[in-house]
């Protein structure tokens, strides 16, 4: 099982760069740029709900999960 981050294709949409939106946020650039890789490990509500609240999204346009297990074809 896999949680997919779809930061970047937010970030795309709403055409806001990674240290625009760290600024917006205040989150560092490098720990935005961990999270928008995929590659932290977890995310606490108040970071989700500042990205939700600045990118004017829902938080599963952000998070998705993909059931490893299923075969796709």
């Amino acid at each position: 099982m896999s949680i997919i981050v779809n930061l970047d294709v937010m970030m795309a949409k709403r055409k806001i760069s990674l240290n625009e939106l760290s600024e917006r946020i205040d989150i560092t650039p490098a720990n935005l740029s961990i999270l928008k890789t995929g590659k932290a490990k977890a995310i606490r509500f108040s970071t989700l709900e500042a990205i939700c609240k600045e990118l004017d999204c829902q938080p599963g346009d952000i998070l998705e999960f993909v059931d490893d297990n299923i075969s796709h074809k």
